[in-house]
């Protein structure tokens, strides 16, 4: 073959003229460029149309900054972080009316940023709309709104008078943790059911959330009855009365009393219950907590679960509680039966050779146990569990259980991993809690950090914990903190963590535009 020419066509020796891409000239101007339906180039389509013209560069936006919402007209409040998606749609419903009277689509919309005390929104819009011939035009189109304060309906009468509430919602739960509330209050964030309240005060042993309306606390009492088994009265006092109009105002409060059996509790039935329960027991441990309440038997794997108006009856108590976990460690490990998995959760029957942490090493102190962590637990590995060889117990059912039927000496309930740094790589957020500080007791914060921290070192081995929440990724995470942490400790992965909306100012021209026709495409410069 001879250098600088086309190769054969199928081993033929026929020649074949390489391809090469057809030019025209621009009826317009004359320059040369790819053939397109209306014969113009990309400049000359500029000059002569604009898909902006009639779509408003300036907008108001309504702004509350006590409850950080925004108002979607008519009367909507919706609440809005800075550089959102919530704020992006709020946003583009001010201009969604002038751009279909317009027929422009929107492609594409992202923040520019604004100072914070500029009172200032910016957007930068990709509007795309058919022109000549049907060619399509793309273009960005800046959009400042201006940002009015004012105060919302709810925010304005506690302003007025901060004690201006219609109904008050009173969460208790006769417990001496605060773990119930932690699970509670991200599932409250994570969907919104307390956003409409007016503010949330700390009580003893719980929380009171006040609405200005009654429709707004019957709806946190329904959705708390969905996630808890839950005892409800409802009470109303008279606050004015119109004699002319029979109008009267009452004040109204919902006191919720949330069942005292919480997970990882130690309970012991008495002979009614276990009968009842189909000879469950009589020791068994509460696995899951929802609108009923799931207990184990960890020494026959069986299930059962409770509702709260069947509770009622027997009304049990908590022989032992997470606080009264003793550390052991696991001399030897022998599974009994196969793996099975009960209600998403898997559990198998195992015998155990385990020690106290703290007689480890001081005497010969060993309990061989029934188990149903047989899946987990490892030679070597740590776990927690009830010390019923050295509790002192005061439960009648647990002493007549003792009298009755042979009781293990251990009851193992989780494995154990070591501890953690208290940054994380993702993080939750918190509902904004008013707490009295003169009525604080000493110590009580420390105590409240720590229970915090447990409850994080929970979420974080419990998969069927943390899929119900909102985690979202910690900016004060550095990846070097990660080898501090071994390698078997479960962990939330990072996909399943949420970043909130940060779009930085783009640096492109805001000229550019695109111009497509049926199969080219040129852009404007």
């Amino acid at each position: 073959m001879q250098p600088g020419s086309a190769p054969a066509a199928g081993g033929t020796g026929m020649f074949v003229p390489a391809a090469t891409a057809g030019t025209v000239l621009c009826c317009m101007c004359g320059v040369s460029m790819q053939p397109n339906p209306a014969n113009m180039c990309a400049r000359c389509l500029r000059a002569r149309v604009d898909i902006t013209e009639g779509v408003p560069r300036h907008a108001a936006v309504v702004y509350c900054p006590d409850c950080s919402s925004y108002l979607q007209p008519p009367r909507s409040w919706l609440r809005a972080a800075p550089e959102s998606p919530e704020l992006m749609q709020i946003l583009l419903r001010r201009i969604n009316r002038p751009l279909a009277r317009l027929r422009v689509s929107l492609s594409g919309a992202e923040f520019v940023f604004s100072e914070p005390h500029s009172k200032r929104l910016r957007l930068k819009l990709r509007l795309r709309r058919e022109v000549l011939h049907g060619i399509v035009l793309e273009q960005t189109h800046p959009v400042e709104f201006v940002v009015h304060d004012r105060l919302c309906d709810s925010c304005s009468r506690a302003q007025a008078n901060p004690d201006q509430w219609v109904a008050v919602v009173q969460l208790r739960q006769h417990v001496p943790h605060r773990r119930t509330f932690l699970y509670l209050e991200q599932l409250l964030l994570k969907h919104g059911q307390a956003s409409l309240a007016i503010r949330v005060a700390a009580a003893p042993e719980g929380l009171d959330f006040f609405f200005g309306s009654r429709s707004h606390a019957a709806r946190l009492v329904d959705f708390v009855a969905t996630v808890a088994p839950i005892q409800t009265q409802t009470a109303k006092q008279l606050v004015s009365h119109d004699t002319k109009s029979s109008v009267y105002n009452y004040k109204y409060t919902f006191s919720v009393e949330i069942c005292p059996i919480c997970r990882e509790d130690l309970i012991a039935l008495s002979p009614q219950a276990s009968r009842d329960m189909g000879g469950l027991g009589p020791l068994v441990l509460c696995v899951k907590v929802t609108n009923a309440i799931a207990l184990l038997d960890p020494l026959t794997l069986r299930v059962h679960h409770l509702e709260e108006k069947k509770y009622r009856v027997y009304n049990f108590k908590a022989a032992l509680t997470s606080k009264q976990l003793v550390e052991y460690i696991v001399l030897d490990i022998e599974p009994e039966s196969p793996e099975i998995c009960i209600d998403g959760s898997r559990y198998q029957l195992a015998y155990a050779q385990v020690a106290r942490m703290s007689d480890f090493g001081k005497n010969d102190a060993i309990f061989t146990v029934r188990t149903h962590l047989g899946h987990l637990l490892n030679p070597g590995d740590h776990a927690l569990g009830y010390d019923l060889y050295g509790a002192n117990l005061n439960d009648d059912d647990m002493d007549m259980a003792m009298t009755r039927y042979s009781l293990p000496e251990v009851v193992l309930v989780k494995k154990s991993y070591e501890k953690r740094p208290r940054t994380r790589r993702w993080k939750l957020k918190r509902l904004p809690v008013e707490e009295d500080a003169a009525n604080k007791a000493k110590g009580e914060e420390e105590k409240r950090l720590d229970e915090y921290e447990a409850f994080l070192r929970d979420l974080e081995v419990d998969s069927g914990m943390w899929s119900k929440m909102n985690l979202y990724k910690n900016e004060d995470y550095r990846s070097e903190m990660a080898s501090t942490v071994g390698d078997d400790i479960p962990t939330v992965p990072i996909e399943e963590l949420i970043e909130d909306l940060t779009l930085g100012d783009d640096e492109e021209d805001e000229g550019k535009e695109t111009v497509e026709g049926n199969t080219h495409t040129g852009m404007v410069e």
